[in-house]
Formats: C-alpha cells, sequence, structure tokens
C-alpha cells in the first residue's frame, strides 16, 4: 500500500464514522481544508473504534474481530480484542494493518509523521475500562483522562502542525474537560456496564450511593454532586480557552467548535436541573453556536 492510497471502509467501519454526528461538537466540519477532514476523520475512526471494542459496542457481525485475526472464540474477550487491536496498530508504522479503519489511518500518520504513543494511550484507556471500574479520587479520574481523552488533542494539534508545549496543555485543559462532561451525561448508562467515573471521594462528600444512581431521577444529593463536577468541567474548559486564541483560521474555528461544544453539553446538563439519570442532556443547535460566538469573541480579544 502506498501512502496516498484511499481506502474504502467496509459496512462495520461506516458504522464506526457514523457515529461522529452523535458527538457533542463537530469532528471534521466543511470548513475545514479536505486534507485536514480526512486526516480528521481517520483519526476519529481509530478513537471511536478502540472505544468500540472496550465498550463492547462493534457492529454486529463480527467484522472487526475477523479483520483482527480474532477468533469467534475470543470475539467476545475484550482484552483479546484490544491486543489485537494494538498489534494491528504497530503494522500502521511498519507494515500493512488488516483492518480498514487502520489501513486509511495508515496515510495520516505517514503525511503527518505522528507517533505511536497517543493511539497506545487510547488503547490504555480502554484496557484500564476492562479492570478499574471505580475512581478513589479526582486525581486518578485526571490519571485516566490523560490517557482517554488527551491523546485526541494532542493528536489534531499535530495533524495540524500547531503542537507546542503550551498549546498541548491548553489542549490537554480541553481534553480532560471534555471527557469530564461525556462522563456526567452519561452517568446512568456507565452504571449499566457497572463503572462509575465520578469520584469516590466525591459521592462520600455529597453523601451519594450507588443506589441514588441507579434511580430514575436524581435527587438533590445527586444532582449538587453532579453540579460541582459540571463546576469543575467548566473551569477546565475556560483554563484551556488561550489554546483557541493561539491559533489562526480554519483550525481557531475548529478548536471553538471544540469547545463551545462542552460548554453547551454543559449548559444543557444545567437545563436538566443537574438530573442526568433519565438520559443524556444534549445541546441544542442554537445554544452550540451561541457559545462558539463567545469563545470566538473571547479568542479574537485575547490572541
Amino acid at each position: 500500500m502506498t501512502g496516498t492510497r484511499q481506502v474504502r471502509p467496509d459496512a462495520s467501519s461506516r458504522t464506526t464514522l457514523g457515529k461522529a454526528a452523535d458527538e457533542n461538537f463537530p469532528v471534521a466540519p466543511f470548513f475545514l481544508p479536505r486534507a485536514w477532514r480526512d486526516d480528521l476523520m481517520a483519526v476519529y475512526g481509530y478513537a471511536r473504534l478502540v472505544d468500540d471494542i472496550g465498550d463492547g459496542d462493534l457492529a454486529p457481525g463480527g467484522a472487526d474481530a475477523r479483520h483482527l485475526g480474532v477468533t469467534p472464540e475470543e470475539a467476545e474477550d475484550r482484552l483479546a480484542l484490544l491486543d489485537a487491536f494494538e498489534a494491528d496498530l504497530r503494522r500502521v508504522f511498519d507494515g500493512t494493518p488488516r483492518h480498514p479503519l487502520l489501513r486509511a489511518l495508515q496515510p495520516t500518520v505517514r503525511r503527518r509523521g505522528l507517533t505511536p504513543e497517543p493511539f497506545l494511550g487510547l488503547i490504555a484507556a480502554n484496557r484500564q475500562d476492562q479492570l478499574v471500574r471505580r475512581y478513589e479520587t479526582y486525581d486518578d479520574l485526571l490519571a485516566y483522562c490523560e490517557l482517554s481523552a488527551n491523546p485526541v488533542g494532542r493528536l489534531v494539534l499535530a495533524i495540524t502542525g500547531t503542537d507546542t508545549p503550551e498549546r498541548i496543555r491548553r489542549s490537554d485543559e480541553i481534553c480532560t474537560a471534555l471527557q469530564i462532561v461525556e462522563h456526567l451525561q452519561d452517568v446512568a448508562e456507565d452504571l449499566g456496564r457497572d463503572r462509575i467515573y465520578l469520584p469516590a471521594e466525591d459521592l462520600k462528600r455529597f453523601h451519594v450511593t450507588e443506589d441514588d444512581l441507579a434511580r430514575p431521577t436524581a435527587g438533590a444529593s445527586v444532582r449538587a454532586l453532579v453540579a460541582f463536577e459540571a463546576e469543575r468541567a467548566r473551569g477546565l474548559l475556560h483554563a484551556g480557552l488561550p489554546l483557541v486564541g493561539s491559533v489562526h483560521g480554519r483550525l481557531r474555528l475548529l478548536l471553538a467548535g471544540f469547545t463551545a461544544g462542552g460548554l453547551a453539553a454543559l449548559d444543557a446538563v444545567a437545563a436538566a436541573g443537574f438530573d442526568v439519570l433519565p438520559g443524556p442532556p444534549r445541546p441544542t443547535k442554537p445554544n452550540l453556536m451561541r457559545q462558539a460566538g463567545a469563545v470566538l469573541l473571547r479568542a479574537r480579544r485575547e490572541g
């Protein structure tokens, strides 16, 4: 395979890529240069697939396991799938990968000079999901976000050729915030998978039990806990905002969209009275646009 050959996704890969429409923020919006859009979607396909393996949400039919060389007997073993996925990722850098989404990623890796580390971080996060179901402290949760979220922002900066130590630091703040926001939206869904991403020390502080999180609607203590975690996420988003002002042109629009998506999602959580248990509160398009405008206005003032 050459570095410019286009890989046509199969049905399972199209299912994976189609999940981009459900994210809080635009993954590869139309206003970006075509090369950036292609590269961002290649990275998104990778990140979405590794999360789907970790969550047991692969497309039906077993195509992903077959692509990775995993036997039908092991196809339900998420750790075995993640091991096979890591082996195929390494072929992106020194051979020819088997999975269509990894073959689609290879031109991006070569064109942008990407390194394995951020991709390996995402795999490590999903391995951790199989082994760690609760987080005792906020610092423990931040360490998880360092694996599960921050690599994505670092890849965006690398693809656009704008990665500097200061921008990476700001990007990490935004990405960690976005991960916390997603955890707040998905408290009920995560509990259904026997996972809780609300720090145990905070549950104790607000007198919240796991049974409280399993109720159809949130009581006052759960709402107070969610409001507390939401404020933490909002603080991280505001701390990372200088990243938007440090870049220009279409990249500024993209990063403003990521940040605004998190802020609009937090507004949706607040509008629901911090009751996230009936289902994920989703941002409205008008508020997303309003937040994007506010982020861009601040970026122009500070940039």
